[in-house]
């Protein structure tokens, strides 16, 4: 009999763990007894993944906070490279986003005649456009959830399929926002700020204080407002203990995850930069975006960028259709203020509700059967 199909798989922190939740999925459907193996979360787990390491391992954010981390992921990368290698070696590798872990483990399993596929392309189109060439040594395929992405590949002998976001299949076009509301106990008449400041722990050391200030501000000005922040289980300790010292733990409802349920519930949204922010768009809901890191890591970045924007929303629009408060600028009274200002504007509202539908339809592609597709071709090679 034939031996079942097997892959390993490695996704950084929570959004990696949903997209490669999603992916799996696909693989199961055209592979019954596919076995899958690497670093991974919940999501992935329920798709009959065995983790070796939590994905939470890799979430870390920031050059000196991977420097802190630096030998415990090394390390952790050494190990799955050698058990992949010399154990049960699997018929293909898909790195699925964190790419400074990815590119050099996919660089050497590909030297090592495993077939390797990269799932979301590294944003060399925003920042470090010198990752071009690590990405042709180490991909032998790129799954693109952006349009422009393989075109911009082709032009540096990468292979590359636009799969869309498959954020955009999950995400309603139309979300309900009454039945978000009954799930989460929220009068439906009441006006609703999500907060939702990252899922790792160094976007809560250095964001989480900020936006429950931010909070407070916003609680003195308008007592009226309903606010909701949906915590990671690893955090939500951190995080409560935040809002007692920013005097808002009565003010701020705290919950258990959800946070798709509480950008459905929300009227606005304070968000910090990253994929939530696209989830958000998907909700059709306003923001403001924030980020905030270690200062040195923010200068090395900073010269890095190729791009104004730092927001996907404003990235794949083109241009700042939502506001973006980064370092000093993300002070708690900014971040109330431009919170009050999509609550005082629904005309504006209304326009940038109409332009994240037009591109959720952009997006909107039968992404699991797409990428699974591009992986059989290349298995097939």
């Amino acid at each position: 009999m034939a031996q079942p199909l097997r892959l390993g798989l490695v996704a950084g922190e929570a959004s990696g763990d949903l997209l490669a939740g999603l992916l799996l999925g696909g693989l199961r459907q055209r592979w019954p007894d596919l076995q899958s193996v690497g670093i991974g979360g919940s999501h992935m787990a329920a798709q009959g993944f065995e983790a070796w390491w939590p994905s939470d391992k890799l979430a870390v954010r920031g050059y000196i906070e991977v420097l802190r981390h630096y030998r415990e992921i090394v390390g952790i990368r050494t190990q799955l490279q050698q058990r992949l290698l010399h154990g049960e070696r699997p018929a293909a590798f898909i790195g699925v986003d964190a790419p400074d872990f990815n590119l050099d483990l996919e660089a050497a399993l590909k030297a090592a005649g495993v077939r390797t596929v990269h799932f979301v392309c590294p944003s060399i189109w925003a920042w470090r456009p010198e990752r071009i060439d690590k990405i042709r040594a180490s991909a032998d395929h790129v799954l693109c959830i952006f349009p422009f992405e393989p075109a911009m590949l082709a032009e540096h002998g990468i292979a590359a399929t636009y799969v869309g976001h498959p954020l955009a299949n999950v995400i309603p076009l139309a979300p309900d926002r009454a039945a978000a509301r009954r799930a989460l106990g929220l009068d439906d008449s009441a006006t609703v700020v999500a907060v939702l400041p990252g899922s790792r722990a160094s976007e809560v050391q250095y964001l989480g204080r900020r936006f429950l200030d931010a909070v407070a501000v916003l609680h003195r000005e308008r007592p009226s407002l309903r606010f909701v922040l949906p915590a990671v289980p690893a955090l939500r300790e951190r995080i409560e203990a935040l809002a007692r010292e920013a005097g808002v733990a009565d003010a701020v409802q705290i919950v258990h995850g959800q946070s798709h349920t509480v950008l459905a519930a929300c009227d606005v949204t304070l968000i910090a930069s990253g994929t939530a922010t696209l989830e958000a768009a998907l909700f059709k809901r306003p923001m403001v975006i924030a980020y905030n890191m270690n200062w040195i890591s923010w200068q090395i970045m900073r010269r890095k960028r190729l791009q104004p924007w730092v927001g996907l929303p404003n990235i794949l629009c083109g241009e700042f259709v939502v506001p973006e408060l980064l370092q000093g600028e993300a002070n708690p009274q900014a971040l109330a203020r431009a919170v009050l200002e999509w609550l005082d504007a629904p005309a504006r509202v209304q326009a940038l509700q109409e332009r994240f539908t037009q591109l959720h339809h952009t997006l909107r592609r039968d992404t699991a059967q797409l990428a699974t597709d591009a992986i059989e071709t290349l298995l097939a090679r």
